[in-house]
């Protein structure tokens, strides 16, 4: 079989057992042949057998390739996944991206009725390396070019863990120059060299807590998280809602008139920049120094007109 007919079983199975935990070993195979017949509408020689030897291999391979877990319960009389909140959201991206990729395979001849953006990710070339370098902590180098600057620099760097922000990646490390936190987006990284010099992982630096009360990629220090208090109008408010702009995201209003919703978060550029693109569509309410700043920006606009 083809790696492709591999994985695509492999996803298979996360999928159904997503969408229903605690499937038996014949649902999880009515599903797998009746999804074969839809993939090989596009690809007739995609072969994806299954059995139950098949199965529990398959998931040891899965454990191995992407890192799930699944297990079987007898009360239940089912299989199903065991994982993390965390290790979910990266599953639910994985699963969002094999939806994406197979239909975009299928809907070849509707291409007139598909449009892409042209726009194409940088750096994403280095993510293995990246994550190998993570994983067995090896020290990194790498040529880094910031947007305001015309000179490349060389880094040395303690690579702790990947971030992802507006389809763009980072790699969030300790600078060996000022031993200071630090992202480095990849698109501006080049010549990654990985080094056999190796670093003690800090017990004090959890990249979830320092990102906790965080919008975006810059990180707030030793900035305390303030409440902030915004008012969308009803038609924006429907997005907002739709799609939160931060996990700590609470309704306080929502009426024919706004849509008020209360934030936890440290103000930063990557924040203030956020809120900009909402327009007239968005009124800060709290706290004043997130007022002042949004104010400004607008008028500053303004008189560029």
């Amino acid at each position: 079989m083809s790696k492709r007919g591999y994985i695509s079983r492999y996803l298979l199975i996360l999928k159904k057992l997503k969408a229903k935990p605690f499937c038996s070993y014949e649902e999880l195979k009515s599903y797998i042949d009746n999804q074969v017949d839809y993939l090989q509408m596009r690809d007739d020689t995609l072969n994806i057998g299954f059995s139950k030897r098949t199965l529990q291999r398959d998931i040891r391979e899965i454990s191995n390739i992407f890192g799930i877990d699944i297990e079987y319960s007898k009360s239940e009389k089912g299989y199903f996944i065991s994982q993390s909140e965390t290790e979910n959201m990266n599953f639910q991206r994985m699963i969002e991206a094999f939806d994406m990729f197979n239909s975009l395979n299928l809907a070849q001849d509707l291409t007139p009725f598909i449009h892409i953006e042209k726009r194409k990710p940088q750096g994403t070339e280095n993510l293995y390396g990246l994550l190998h370098a993570i994983k067995n902590k090896f020290q990194i180098k790498f040529s880094y070019q910031k947007f305001w600057e015309d000179e490349i620099s060389n880094r040395i760097v303690e690579p702790y863990a990947l971030k992802e922000f507006k389809n763009r990646w980072y790699i969030i490390t300790k600078d060996s120059k000022d031993n200071s936190i630090k992202s480095f987006a990849l698109d501006r990284l080049t010549n990654l060299e990985i080094t056999n010099k190796t670093f003690l992982y800090p017990g004090t630096y959890n990249i979830e807590q320092s990102y906790r009360y965080c919008f975006g990629i810059i990180s707030p220090n030793d900035e305390e998280p303030q409440d902030i208090i915004l008012s969308f109008d009803p038609f924006q408010g429907k997005y907002i809602k739709t799609l939160p702009l931060h996990d700590t995201q609470q309704i306080l209003v929502d009426n024919d008139d706004e849509l008020q919703i209360k934030l936890k978060l440290c103000v930063t550029q990557d924040l203030v920049m956020e809120l900009l693109s909402f327009g007239d569509n968005m009124k800060v309410l709290k706290p004043d120094i997130l007022i002042t700043e949004i104010k400004t920006a607008h008028e500053k606009a303004y008189k560029q007109y």
